[in-house]
């Protein structure tokens, strides 16, 4: 009589979910030297922030960890925290050929903190303007007046305002219709469904009015050059640094090489005046 068979299976570990990846990840001495170096001390709690937003997040935890990850580093380096209840900074995943792709956002406290950082601004504010305040519009000498009597809670559009310490002050006003097309045109997670345009249009609506002022009239540092140029959401990337690469990139002359024309008194060109 024959034994019967007997047939042996091999257990196969099931492949890591991203979530489990991302915990593992978060744990390797290389990426935490990285945070470290960012933040010291304060490395440990943005860490967690990390693990919290990527396990509470469905349409984030699709998206690979390496790449949630490299965006992070973005906003720790600027010394933003990413949990969105604070608002000052997000990760976004958008649609890009199929595969879900996250990206680094700065909310508009964080627009704030980082100006606020310069230590050169007096005054900073941003806010709604409902129906009925907006009173006057001096086109001319750039001055706006919200000081009308407010006739409903209907939001029809918002405002910046930045004062220097050295006296220059400015506001910018985009109806809401304004800050609509703009985010249709530039937002690259205006229309998917975690995108803070659709869990906090008017955050977002602040935060473009607040940016776009800021980086045509404000005073920026370093590091407020870095974080426009690194907020993946607002505008292109050619519109995006348009603005920062024309003021970081000015010609500058060195005037021990530069060769001059030696003009003596009596000279042709010492009797020319300026050309006016």
């Amino acid at each position: 009589m024959s034994e019967p068979t007997t047939t042996t299976t091999t257990a196969v570990a099931p492949k890591s979910d991203n979530k489990s990846r991302m915990s593992l990840m978060l744990k390797q001495d290389q990426i935490k030297s990285k945070f470290d170096q960012a933040l010291n001390e304060a490395s440990g709690p943005f860490i967690a922030s990390i693990t919290e937003i990527y396990a509470s997040d469905s349409y984030l935890s699709v998206c690979e960890p390496g790449l949630v990850v490299q965006e992070a580093l973005k906003a720790a380096i600027l010394k933003l925290p990413i949990l969105k209840s604070l608002g000052f900074a997000y990760i976004v995943p958008y649609k890009k050929n199929g595969a879900s792709i996250p990206q680094f956002q700065i909310g508009y406290k964080g627009y704030i903190q980082l100006a606020m950082r310069t230590g050169q601004y007096k005054t900073i504010n941003a806010d709604i303007v409902y129906e009925g305040e907006l009173r006057e519009v001096n086109k001319l000498a750039g001055t706006i007046a919200f000081d009308g009597k407010r006739k409903s809670d209907k939001e029809v559009g918002y405002f910046a305002y930045v004062e220097l310490l050295n006296g220059f002050s400015k506001t910018l006003y985009m109806t809401k219709d304004d800050v609509l097309k703009h985010a249709k045109k530039y937002s690259k997670s205006y229309s998917t469904g975690s995108s803070p345009w659709t869990t906090e249009f008017d955050a977002m609506a602040i935060k473009t009015c607040l940016r776009n002022l800021l980086s045509h009239y404000g005073f920026l540092s370093v590091e407020m050059m870095n974080g426009i140029t690194q907020d993946n959401d607002d505008s292109p990337e050619e519109v995006r640094n348009t603005d920062i690469a024309e003021r970081g990139n000015k010609k500058v002359i060195n005037a021990e090489t530069t060769d001059f024309e030696e003009v003596t008194p009596g000279s042709p060109a010492a009797n020319e005046g300026p050309d006016y």
